[in-house]
């Protein structure tokens, strides 16, 4: 088991040091406060994940809409310029 680089062995000096030096009575209310820290992280964590996803693909999108749209003025040019030509071969 390897938790942040840190294995069980190493966890439960942490524990035995952390009971020594607040004592039984405090250390439960240290686990919940440090347990709604971690909890309150990885909702923001979550939250920006998903923030960015979206905007990833709006990106995305914005991109095609503009590639859609530069391919659409091509075909209209030159459509426009074959229609000068044709009409321009007619008058000669």
């Amino acid at each position: 088991m390897n938790i942040f680089g840190i294995g069980l062995p190493e966890m439960a000096l942490i524990m035995v040091v952390a009971l020594l030096v607040f004592g039984p009575k405090k250390l439960p209310e240290i686990g919940r406060s440090l347990g709604k820290a971690i909890r309150g992280f990885q909702e923001a964590s979550k939250e920006f994940e998903t923030e960015f996803k979206r905007e990833a693909q709006q990106l995305e999108e914005s991109i095609t809409m503009n590639a859609k749209l530069e391919s659409a003025k091509q075909v209209d040019s030159s459509a426009k310029k074959e229609a000068e030509n044709s009409t321009t071969a007619s008058e000669l």
